[in-house]
């Protein structure tokens, strides 16, 4: 079998990584994703993204660790257009013109007492947060799958949830965490600095 010339099969990846990637850099690994991620606040309203791109995304994020895999996330996801306008309205002014353009709104839930309880009795102090956390760890394994797949984010903090309870139709026991932009990003935003690691850390 004749051997394929190392230039020819450089110039075949090259090919492949323009083609699948578009306009994005091609992602080589976990460091690459880490070091692209940026909260977005400028998209590009001409791309879309599908149901089927976002149900890997959330697919993604059930892998996340969970208290006593109690796996209390849960992700409501504003597509149609009409949705998508009606959650950017309970966000905030500042929000909703940092999301103009972005195709797809997720509100990001978890269930009340199931995370850091035992038979129904909190296990220690923290209680409820450990819900939250568990949300926060899904809702870090979601945006970076994002970034692996080209797309941006950006997590809102600021949001009406009693409003977008009724939009959504979010029941009572479960308590609403964020509100989570996805799309493309228009222009390249600053990566602000982190602060010194020996600041962060202690080890013993």
């Amino acid at each position: 079998m004749k051997k394929i010339p190392v230039f020819v099969q450089i110039a075949f990846v090259a090919l492949l990584s323009v083609s699948c990637g578009g306009n994005q850099p091609t992602v080589q690994n976990f460091d690459d994703v880490v070091a692209m991620r940026r909260s977005v606040r400028d998209y590009d309203a001409s791309r879309s993204i599908t149901q089927e791109e976002v149900m890997d995304l959330i697919k993604t994020a059930q892998e996340a660790p969970s208290w006593a895999n109690q796996q209390p996330s849960k992700y409501y996801v504003a597509i149609s257009p009409e949705k998508v306008a009606a959650v950017k309205e309970l966000v905030g002014e500042g929000n909703k013109r940092n999301t103009a353009g972005a195709p797809v709104m997720i509100v990001s839930t978890y269930v009340k007492a199931r995370s850091g309880f035992f038979r129904g009795n909190p296990a220690n102090e923290i209680g409820d947060g450990w819900g939250a956390y568990d949300n926060g760890l899904s809702n870090a394994y979601l945006i970076l799958k994002a970034r692996e797949r080209g797309f941006d984010t950006l997590i809102m903090g600021m949001r009406n949830s009693d409003e977008l309870r009724k939009l959504l139709a979010i029941p009572d026991d479960e308590c609403i965490m964020a509100v989570i932009s996805l799309g493309y990003r228009a222009s390249d935003p600053n990566r602000p600095e982190r602060k010194a690691t020996n600041d962060i850390v202690k080890f013993f």
